[in-house]
């Protein structure tokens, strides 16, 4: 999925997720695209500063189906967040 695809489906209500389901894809009060690992509530901006690219491959973006155990994400790579990749580096 690309930013475009992937800020439409969040748009449109659908849960949205990278690596596996414990990251979720989301847009908070002040319009921010983000991504949060679920269990710890770590967070980062879906995209860099300049709002183009993602903080991810567009692979690892995927939308989970209602009623979907998790199955499908299985094997998937997680890649870990760098220092210029904080929630504060601005809207995503």
């Amino acid at each position: 999925m690309n930013v475009a695809e992937i800020k439409l489906a969040v748009d449109a209500g659908k849960s949205v997720h990278w690596a596996n389901e414990g990251y979720r894809v989301h847009r908070d009060g002040l319009g921010q695209y983000l991504i949060t690992f679920v269990p710890n509530g770590s967070t980062i901006g879906l995209t860099d500063r300049s709002g183009r690219r993602l903080n991810g491959a567009e692979a690892d973006f995927f939308i989970s189906e209602p009623g979907h155990d998790g199955a499908t994400a299985q094997g998937r790579v997680v890649r870990g967040a760098t220092s210029d990749t904080l929630s504060t580096a601005g809207p995503g």
